[in-house]
């Protein structure tokens, strides 16, 4: 009997004979496929960039979040507010058409000194404009700090400490901004100094990078002249102990993620306009070597005169610079530390953190009066022996020919020309023994995304404000 030959059976007889089993299997791939489908792509980076942020992990809705903070100068000749707004890479954003909202007002708070009411509430209107631009979602958690500088210092008795109080408390009742327990204080030039290196640092993008990346900054302000820089962790333990009262060397500070050991000194009556008061008493009622020829006359400062007469032989750039050194004190044998500047003042030891320096303030204004940079741009590159170049050809010129000679420099100021620039060529380079031939940078203003920001002291607190409270 013969096998029964097996019947070949085609591909659709046995989709057929599966059917069944096909079904069961196909419906759970094709809902998995659908799901996976509709799901929005995203990939490792997005992830840590949504929950971390500084180190810190964050919530999803908070990513885009921006910050505000609102920082008052309460300044000798006015009170100004600032208010700034960061994005969550604590980049500054506009506020409208600006990088911050600035108003300003007169008198400053020294006007009030016998109504400490009265000074408060001068800020009022003030505080109105700054929280009206500050969403109110956000203003309990919007920093605001009040600094005030010399009018305030200036006061006798506890006046300024009974309007820092009045301030204290219309910020705690008619505010709903997150007043600080240390926020409305007397800034001294330290404070100063460190905020202003805290600015160009931050315009430059250099907070997030290592101290040895960061930038140097000396600002030379009429009354005082500030030195800050970044130093090493190692360095800043060895800062010298100073006596109760005086200001420390270092201030530490949190920045943006980054932990910085700022060396940073206030030299009280070494500004430029206090530096020729200095100078000229060492010549007490004789002749000046540091005064335009054909000049016979009297400087006022802080409240004193002091001669200010020509020698015969008109004025001259050693003779000056010997006057200079000496109004210094270079040579001072009170130094008792590793390196000194001058005035036995701590150098904080040099460094990378030193080499690339900002010079600001006084040091733009006379260069471009002395006519050795463009006054039009808001940074030149120099070198100190430029300021040695332009105070011999100062040192020159006579008091009569000075005025067609330096248009841009003020009436008051010629005859003290030759003084200034042979001081801050000493300075420079004896005082703060910079290279003669070293490149440093005079700044006015920080070109910041395509937009020139002033160099001041409100934007460094902002920054510091903002680290502290992340």
């Amino acid at each position: 009997m013969k096998r029964p030959v097996p019947r070949h059976e085609s591909l659709s007889d046995k989709i057929h004979r599966y059917r069944s089993v096909m079904l069961v299997i196909s419906i759970p791939l094709l809902l998995i496929v659908f799901v996976l489908f509709i799901m929005p792509s995203r990939s490792p980076t997005v992830v840590l960039e949504e929950f971390e942020f500084n180190g810190r992990k964050m919530s999803p809705n908070l990513r885009d979040a921006k910050r505000y903070a609102v920082i008052f100068d309460a300044g000798s000749s006015g009170s100004r507010v600032h208010v700034y707004c960061f994005d969550r890479n604590t980049d500054l954003v506009p506020i409208g058409k600006d990088l911050e909202l600035f108003v300003q007002i007169k008198p400053g708070l020294s006007a009030y000194a016998s109504d400490p009411q009265a000074a408060a509430n001068s800020l009022l209107s003030l505080l109105d404009k700054a929280e009206g631009v500050v969403p109110k979602e956000l203003r309990s958690k919007t920093p605001v700090r009040v600094g005030a500088t010399a009018g305030l210092r200036a006061l006798e008795g506890d006046a300024s400490d009974k309007i820092l109080d009045a301030v204290r408390d219309l910020l705690r009742e008619r505010s709903t901004l997150k007043s600080e327990a240390d926020g409305v204080t007397i800034l001294d030039g330290s404070q100063e100094g460190s905020y202003e290196w805290v600015t160009i640092n931050y315009l430059l993008g250099k907070l997030d990078k290592s101290y040895v990346d960061t930038i140097g900054v000396v600002d030379l302000g009429g009354g005082s002249v500030q030195m800050a820089y970044a130093i090493s962790k190692a360095d800043a333990a060895k800062a010298p102990r100073v006596s109760d009262g005086e200001d420390t060397y270092i201030k530490e500070m949190h920045l943006m993620g980054t932990d910085y050991y700022l060396y940073v000194h206030s030299y009280l009556h070494y500004g430029l306009l206090a530096a020729r008061a200095e100078i000229l008493k060492i010549s007490g009622d004789s002749d000046n070597a540091c005064i335009l020829a054909g000049y016979d006359g009297y400087y006022k400062y802080g409240g004193a005169s002091y001669k200010a007469s020509a020698s015969p032989s008109g004025s001259g750039l050693e003779e000056c610079r010997s006057l200079a050194l000496k109004a210094l004190k270079v040579n001072d044998s009170t130094c008792t530390h590793m390196k000194c500047t001058f005035g036995g003042i701590w150098n904080g030891g040099g460094g990378d953190g030193q080499k690339n320096l900002f010079v600001a303030s006084f040091f733009f204004d006379r260069a471009a009066e002395a006519g050795f940079i463009d006054p039009a741009l808001p940074v030149a590159k120099v070198h100190p022996s430029d300021f040695e170049e332009a105070a011999k050809r100062a040192c020159e010129t006579k008091f009569e020919n000075a005025k067609s000679t330096y248009p841009r420099v003020d009436e008051g100021n010629l005859p003290f020309l030759c003084m200034d620039l042979v001081y801050q060529y000493t300075l420079l380079v004896d005082g703060f023994a910079i290279e003669k031939w070293q490149e440093i940078t005079l700044v006015k203003q920080v070109n910041y995304r395509n937009s020139l920001v002033e160099a001041a002291w409100p934007l460094g607190s902002a920054i510091e404000a903002l680290s502290l409270s992340t």
